[in-house]
């Protein structure tokens, strides 16, 4: 039987640096779900697809078979069998990802693939309705997140390392605004599950964040 962890919670709170760490340790497989929309953007951009034409998308992204497995110690995701690492952070790529992931059927087909992939492999996953929608039979369930104020203060310092200018107000204004549209869009809002343990990481560090999910797979 494999043994699934799922880490949902807002944007900003750490899930896929955390996701990572608690991967690396436990020797699973860490499944980058933005990833795998990646690949299928592709895959439609090579099926001369385009960003406007969602009957088309609905239809083409059923030819995708995409999954993610480790090679050396890197994350290889695989399209029908292709190691697309190099291709998927093509300007065009992203720019047809931000449309065809929000297409329900393209939705409806990544989750029937990520979860093919938990049913035989040992994964953590992370996103916004892992626990709720993609893993409900989860064997760990975490619902991450930190004060819109310590998420603001870690995205502002990113972006400060980088030399990128930003204002500290604006950036914690939007995380505010991408909360709320996460928790009431229409499709898998943001939800915590009842089942899932809550963890603040305002006043923790990564390392007592990823010690934290370890002792309840314990």
């Amino acid at each position: 039987m494999s043994y699934n962890i799922a880490i949902d919670g807002p944007a900003g709170a750490g899930k896929s640096t955390i996701a990572k760490k608690v991967a690396a340790k436990k020797g699973y497989i860490y499944v980058d779900t933005g990833a795998m929309y990646r690949a299928m953007a592709l895959y439609l951009v090579r099926q001369g697809v385009t960003r406007e034409d969602t009957d088309r998308i609905s239809e083409v992204c059923q030819g995708a078979d995409i999954s993610i497995k480790y090679e050396n110690g890197e994350q290889v995701v695989l399209l029908n069998g292709e190691n697309v690492n190099g291709l998927i952070r093509t300007p065009q790529v992203s720019d047809m990802a931000s449309v065809s992931s929000q297409n329900g059927d393209v939705r409806v087909k990544l989750v029937k693939l990520q979860q093919e992939l938990a049913a035989k492999e040992d994964v953590v996953m992370d996103g916004r309705d892992i626990a709720s929608k993609v893993l409900p039979d989860a064997d760990v369930k975490v619902y991450l997140t930190a004060s819109s104020t310590c998420r603001a203060k870690r995205r502002y310092d990113e972006m400060v390392a980088k030399g990128e200018e930003c204002d500290l107000d604006e950036i914690e204004r939007d995380i505010i605004e991408r909360d709320h549209r996460d928790m009431t869009r229409e499709n898998s809002p943001l939800v915590q599950v009842p089942e899932a343990t809550l963890i603040d990481s305002s006043n923790m560090t990564i390392e007592e964040v990823t010690e934290a999910i370890l002792a309840l797979c314990r």
